[in-house]
């Protein structure tokens, strides 16, 4: 059965934080998990929900979770997808369910640290952010095949975004609902939510702060080296929607310019060689690199034509999302 996320976001009274918690595969790490949860948030002085995002998790996850439902103390609430999508659109899939003022966002295999919210919340109103980051300073992970990895790929991004951060892959965020929900999660773009969320305020409302981490205790990582590679991928994703989002013709239309120079340079050399000083130029590969780049110069702006033409389209686009709920379970179901 699938149930509207619109109708359950205006269900109830608001909240001052949801706590959403993306699993999949996490039968042994679940239980734990809210009892840590409950325990940390006990002496939150203000209202709060733990939203668990099951993304079509073949083991006992599910069924396990649902065991705290009507715990005392716990609003508890289960969005099932009916697949897994992955972990970006199990978070989009949270954040739109939560129906607090605040989000805070964490992993569900116990490596984060629920008793770092009550301080990050305060650490984020006292500096007055949009987004706070969780940064593992004591990070309890691999040196070659994370630590290294990671360490690159967070200069990296912040050298081509802007946002300079010691560790964007840190799930342990805290948000404004009102802000992240301006930004739509897709592909694997969670790594790069303080990117994304560069892109509707200024990048002095984002900050960090040294977060708990703790070494996997159950289960199997579900990231491998990898995944290194599809983030360089994603990084040049981000780069272009970044700065050339709503202009996509200027990137295009720069490289055609650009091979339509070198084009000019060339035949123009080879019209001079030719009919001023008389050689022969029929067999030069100069020729047919010159023709060349002139077929591709006009390729690129074409196609930066279009993709203006695209993305006028998008902007007009139904923010359908990119994931499908089979059932909300609030422990009101039997």
């Amino acid at each position: 059965m699938s149930e509207s996320l619109s109708s359950a976001n205006d269900a109830g009274a608001p909240l001052e934080l949801s706590l959403v918690v993306p699993i999949f595969n996490e039968e042994e790490s679940v239980g734990p998990l809210v009892e840590r949860i409950c325990e940390a948030m006990a002496q939150y002085p203000s209202s709060w929900e733990l939203i668990l995002v099951d993304d079509g998790s073949t083991d006992a996850t599910l069924v396990n979770a649902k065991k705290y439902a009507g715990r005392a103390g716990l609003t508890l609430r289960i969005v099932e997808l009916q697949r897994n999508f992955g972990q970006t659109a199990a978070m989009q899939a949270g954040i739109d369910t939560a129906r607090g003022r605040l989000i805070a966002t964490m992993d569900g295999d116990l490596q984060n640290d629920p008793k770092d919210i009550p301080s990050m919340v305060s650490e984020l109103e006292r500096r007055e952010l949009d987004l706070l980051v969780g940064w593992r300073k004591n990070r309890q992970d691999g040196l070659l095949l994370r630590k290294i990895p990671s360490w690159c790929a967070n200069y990296l991004i912040g050298r081509i975004t802007g946002v300079k951060l010691h560790d964007y892959g840190c799930s342990l965020k805290i948000y404004r609902a009102s802000i992240i929900k301006q930004v739509k999660l897709m592909g694997e773009m969670h790594r790069f939510i303080p990117a994304w969320v560069a892109g509707v305020v200024p990048s002095s409302r984002i900050g960090e702060v040294p977060v708990t981490h703790h070494a996997r205790q159950h289960g199997v990582s579900k990231y491998g080296i990898s995944r290194t590679f599809r983030v360089i991928l994603d990084l040049l994703s981000v780069m272009f929607f970044m700065r050339y989002k709503a202009r996509p013709g200027h990137f295009f239309g720069s490289l055609g310019l650009g091979f339509g120079a070198i084009a000019a340079l060339i035949l123009l050399y080879l019209f001079f060689d030719k009919f001023i000083l008389g050689n022969d130029i029929g067999t030069r590969p100069m020729l047919m690199v010159g023709v060349v780049f002139l077929l591709s110069s006009v390729q690129l702006i074409t196609t930066g034509i279009l993709a203006e033409m695209i993305a006028r389209t998008y902007y007009r686009d139904d923010a359908s999302p990119n994931y499908i709920v089979r059932q909300i379970f609030d422990g009101s179901q039997s």
